[in-house]
């Protein structure tokens, strides 16, 4: 029988996922800190969803330059120069918001301050997210790809669930500046792991010639398009989450549909990952890439049908358990697709097909969330994620009929 600890043996790779348990954790209690905030003091679930679009747009715009650079640089140093750029936005918000300047601010300027921290954050994360990704498959040998994908997603929806469920009480226990200084703490642990990872060597294509910028950015989109089990792997990803994602609008749930308050809204956060773990401990032992296709499928069918369910919930408990199961649901499909992201790119064009990756996933939950927040003031915010997840049960109909070759690809 394989042994289900067996990346966790690999000391880079702990250091790896360790920093990404932390640094996960950490961005989003900061991410919760600042959207209660924000809905305290504007009362719009626009105002949420444009935290998703101040963060997607930076992060896409820079994000094929950032995977272009993980493929001709060291990608440990970017990854510490962009953590201290998003720790740096977080002492100009512990600033900002010390009680002393805090009553010195208008509206007008936290809100721009608040935006303008969280497009530095999107930034950083575009240079962040492909170096991050293109380095995880030289900490593990190759036949370990699943095994690692398993626990690095583990790891992260860990800190998925630790984040939400600390931001709630921390800004009711300490406030909202004292709140990021423990975040600027966090973001330092992150900093010094990170330094623990050894360095890897850069891999280049010997039988190919240099190419351009823009010659590499077409390679590594080509390379997406053309390999079509990737292709609907991230498209599946980006549509069901771009319209069936509920995260940036819980706010409002809590407040004005379950009435629970600001440690109920880090309980509501907090549940989705909580699947997601749990899930994923079990997919440790039995993985989901024997029949990798169908699984995805079926996980992201179930992604759909929990979020009409939460949509229509008035009962808190009920809701948890829906935002629980899409965390389970979405869990399987993040295994699959790590897979496949670790397997089928060629070494020298990791950072690229990642950074393709990365502005998909961002364009499912950063711009899912602009689109959340708008689909909630148009239609009111239970229509808008029915809506959701009638859209999701439709995009994987459509999948299904068009990838029944895909069936017979075999991961493990």
């Amino acid at each position: 029988m394989a042994d289900p600890y067996a990346s966790l043996r690999i000391p880079d790779f702990r250091y790896f996922i360790m920093n990404s348990f932390l640094l996960t954790a950490t961005l989003l209690i900061q991410e919760v800190l600042l959207g209660y905030e924000l809905y305290k003091i504007t009362h719009d679930p626009l105002a949420l969803g444009l935290v998703g679009l101040a963060e997607a747009v930076p992060f896409i715009l820079v994000s094929l330059f950032g995977g272009h650079l993980a493929d001709r640089r060291d990608k440990k140093r970017i990854l510490q120069i962009s953590l201290f750029v998003i720790m740096l936005g977080s002492v100009v918000l512990y600033l900002a918001f010390r009680p002393a300047l805090e009553d010195k601010l208008t509206l007008s300027s936290r809100l721009t301050l608040i935006y303008g921290v969280i497009m530095l954050i999107g930034t950083a994360r575009g240079f962040y997210s492909p170096a991050s990704s293109s380095l995880k498959p030289f900490l593990v040998p190759r036949e370990l790809y699943p095994n690692s994908a398993t626990w690095s997603s583990s790891f992260w929806q860990a800190g998925a669930i630790a984040g939400p469920g600390i931001a709630g009480f921390l800004y009711s226990w300490l406030g909202l500046d004292n709140a990021l200084l423990v975040v600027i703490g966090l973001f330092g642990v992150c900093f010094l792991l990170l330094s623990l990872v050894n360095n890897r060597p850069v891999v280049v294509d010997t039988d190919a010639q240099p190419l351009g910028f823009w010659d590499s950015l077409k390679e590594g989109f080509q390379f997406v398009f053309k390999t079509k089990i990737v292709f609907y792997a991230i498209s599946l990803d980006l549509f069901s989450v771009l319209f069936g994602g509920v995260v940036a609008i819980l706010p409002v749930f809590a407040e004005d549909i379950l009435k629970v308050g600001a440690e109920g809204l880090g309980f509501l956060r907090a549940a989705p990952s909580v699947g997601a773990v749990t899930t994923m401990l079990v997919m440790a032992k039995y993985p989901p890439t024997h029949n990798a296709w169908r699984n995805m499928l079926l996980a992201v069918a179930g992604f759909g049908v929990a979020t009409l369910v939460f949509a229509v919930s008035t009962d808190f408990y009920l809701s948890l358990v829906m935002l629980a199961l899409t965390g389970a649901f979405d869990s399987v499909s993040v295994i699959i697709r790590q897979t496949i992201l670790q397997i089928f790119p060629p070494d020298h064009m990791r950072g690229r097909v990642a950074a393709v990756n990365g502005i998909f996933v961002s364009s499912s939950n950063e711009i899912g969330a602009f689109e959340s927040g708008l689909a909630a003031r148009l239609f009111g915010t239970v229509p808008s994620v029915v809506l959701g997840g009638v859209v999701t049960m439709v995009v994987v109909t459509y999948v299904y009929v068009k990838s029944k070759d895909l069936f017979s690809v075999r991961l493990s």
